[in-house]
């Protein structure tokens, strides 16, 4: 199996001047791989002209970049802040080759396995489209449950309160073996320097508020799965607060690519040398593009 040359990049929410960056990045570098790990959309519920615009923009920035680097792929999944009634979008570009849309499903990458998963725990955020309880009906201080808020795609009373990433990782699991895996995840796993939030000291109704809101169900698949890598995105302030945007869980390597300034950071990796994995925050002004 030969290494690949990824790039991974998270939550750009419609920033037009993070996806230029990414897009000249892809054009110098000319990766193997593009992950990209959701909150792509610009902000706002539902199918907004904007959003529509945006997507028809996307595709065709992806489609002339791989004109220009044939061999580069571009795994792509959703993220809480993205309307699922847009996910036709994805499909769509799924479905003439222009990405590899990876949510629930598994790429082949030449030798390698990727495989994607959008669902974040309960969130104060009212967009419930892409959040689940995470391995109970246990909704955390200030966050709003999945069954209130607001979709843009329907879901029955049961699924919405049965429903739970545990179970869903289950099933991800037998789609691939996960020591041969990239997961592709938008929710960080619980209790890392990638769940970190600004809440010390801060009070909800009297209840202090979570500090880390990440995944115990995805903290848990790992330990016990042992993927090959994970990506996660989604609690933007993170990587500024602990000062860290990796870790090591048993074997599994655990990147982070979310970021709360300007600028756009990129973790580069190549899958034959994960220890020599790079990050760094980018600008225009950079010469170095």
């Amino acid at each position: 199996m030969s290494s690949k040359k990824c790039v991974f990049v998270t939550d750009l929410h419609g920033k037009e001047d993070r996806f230029d960056l990414l897009f000249r990045i892809i054009a110098k570098d000319r990766p193997d791989g593009v992950f990209i790990g959701g909150d792509i959309l610009p902000g706002g519920y539902g199918m907004s002209a904007d959003s529509c615009e945006f997507m028809n923009g996307f595709g065709g920035m992806v489609r002339r970049a791989k004109e220009k680097s044939a061999g580069t792929r571009f795994f792509v999944i959703m993220g809480n802040d993205d309307p699922r009634i847009l996910e036709y979008c994805f499909l769509e570009l799924e479905k003439d080759g222009t990405i590899d849309y990876v949510h629930q499903k598994v790429a082949d990458f030449g030798g390698l396995n990727v495989v994607g998963y959008s669902f974040v725990p309960p969130s104060p955020f009212l967009l419930k489209d892409w959040e689940k309880y995470d391995v109970s009906r246990f909704t955390g201080v200030g966050a709003v449950s999945p069954e209130e808020g607001t979709r843009t795609v329907e879901v029955s009373p049961e699924e919405a309160r049965y429903s739970t990433i545990e179970k869903d990782l289950i099933e991800l699991a037998g789609l691939s073996d996960p020591g041969n895996t990239i997961y592709l995840f938008h929710s960080p796993p619980y209790e890392t320097c990638l769940d970190r939030l600004d809440n010390d000291g801060k009070f909800v109704d009297h209840a202090p508020a979570d500090t880390h809101v990440g995944s115990i169900a995805i903290r848990r698949f790992i330990e016990s799965k042992k993927p090959f890598l994970t990506l996660h995105g989604h609690i933007h302030e993170s990587i500024r607060l602990t000062g860290k945007w990796r870790e090591r869980l048993g074997p599994t390597h655990v990147f982070g690519a979310s970021h709360d300034g300007p600028g756009l950071a990129i973790v580069r990796f190549s899958t034959g040398d994960l220890e020599n994995a790079t990050r760094e925050v980018l600008t225009p002004q950079q010469s170095c593009l």
